[in-house]
């Protein structure tokens, strides 16, 4: 008899359902807190069933939310297998005509979806690969708030000294562009820049403007029609120390990623085009390839497949599903614009969609897809990236 566990997961406590493989309830749904205490009433309750007779365990991939249990699952020696939310509201959908919808009601058709389905479970992951998907998502979020804060920045220069983006052919991340803030915030400060303003700050950046430029941004600043204001200038003052600060954690988070793709068994960085910091956040993202039997699988992990409408004589292709990681479906899709420079077949894949008159981010998704394949053969046969192999 084997006993099979559906738990569905929430922020503040998880929902269980116990049945046996011919649908017999062994327990009918109950709660536990998500904390050591709630965990350890799970483990005992778990603990009384034969585990000689196999204990099969579902949940649905919530996020962080569920990230402790697995890890206490993982630590008391319980395999469990994860489930796309999507495919488990669908099966409910299937089931019953009924819209009761409750934790309790979700753990029993999670447990009763586990029957349906053959059961893979999910690897132990190790220490680092949990480590470097915290670090490169916690990178993500750093990234687009580095990029708000140019955007506010933006704002504000919009009202202070419209002209000065502008005059930088609209970025703001220049080391220039952040010297000259840094050290002349003001319009009225930059109008008052001298010889020596320009001659301290060819010192210090490597490459900057020609001092004919620097004139123009004198005089610029001098004819500006914005408004400079104490309030705005403290605004940007404070934008700048929060930009600083968070370019400074994107580094240092950089740093630790780097390190710790060294200490794990991958070779997605040995693709051309896909550096360290990318290969590590698709490694964490797909987690053990052993979860995976083929490449359409991992595509479809990765919400990059068509959807396909058939009926009789009639099929259709659509769009991308995407209802898969939009983490790693992100960052394959950043990588595969990069490859197109370091890798001629590729590019080739790439101007064959281009010329059957796709747009540019279709044909960057079909080269996306590609690139799922070859991560998945390179993963799979523990082998560096060969070129003269690609078709």
């Amino acid at each position: 008899m084997t006993f099979l566990v559906g738990i569905d997961i929430a922020k503040r406590k998880h929902d269980c359902f116990i049945m046996d493989h011919h649908g017999e309830v062994v327990r009918d749904s109950f709660s536990f807190a998500n904390d050591r205490f709630g965990f350890s009433q799970l483990h005992e309750i778990l603990s009384q069933l034969d585990a000689s007779q196999g204990i099969q365990i579902g949940l649905e991939a919530t996020g962080h939310y569920g990230m402790n249990l697995k890890i206490f699952l993982e630590e008391n020696q319980f395999s469990y297998m994860e489930f796309n939310p999507t495919l488990v509201k669908r099966f409910s959908q299937a089931t019953t005509l009924r819209r009761t919808k409750t934790d309790k009601v979700d753990a029993h058709f999670i447990a009763m979806y586990l029957l349906s389905v053959d059961y893979k479970p999910y690897p132990s992951q190790s220490y680092h690969t949990k480590q470097l998907k915290a670090l490169t998502r916690y990178r993500d979020g750093l990234v687009k708030y580095r990029s708000y804060l140019l955007n506010q920045m933006t704002n504000t220069l919009d009202l202070m000294f419209p002209e000065f983006k502008p005059f930088f052919k609209n970025s703001l991340s220049s080391a220039t562009c952040m010297y000259l803030l840094d050290h002349y915030a003001t319009p009225s400060k930059m109008a008052r820049m001298n010889l020596d303003s320009f001659t301290k700050m060819r010192a210090k950046l490597r490459r900057t403007l020609s001092y004919a430029r620097f004139v123009e941004l004198k005089q610029l600043a001098k004819n500006t029609v914005g408004s400079e204001d104490p309030i705005l200038t403290f605004i940007l003052e404070s934008e700048l120390a929060a930009h600083h600060f968070t370019h400074a954690q994107i580094e240092r988070t950089d740093q630790l990623i780097t390190d710790t793709l060294q200490l794990v068994q991958t070779h997605i960085h040995t693709i051309p085009g896909i550096g360290p910091i990318s290969a590590a956040s698709i490694f964490a993202e797909i987690g053990a390839i052993d979860r995976f039997d083929n490449p359409d699988q991992l595509l479809s992990f990765a919400g990059l497949e068509p959807s396909l409408n058939q009926s009789g004589s009639t099929e259709h292709k659509g769009h991308m599903v995407k209802h898969g990681s939009p983490y790693l479906r992100q960052v394959l899709m950043n990588v595969a614009e990069s490859s197109l420079m370091h890798n001629p077949q590729l590019y080739e894949h790439y101007l064959k969609k281009r010329q059957e008159g796709k747009h540019h981010r279709v044909a960057l998704s079909h080269v996306a897809k590609r690139l799922v394949r070859i991560i998945f053969y390179l993963e799979k046969k523990n082998q560096d990236f060969d070129p003269s192999e690609m078709r």
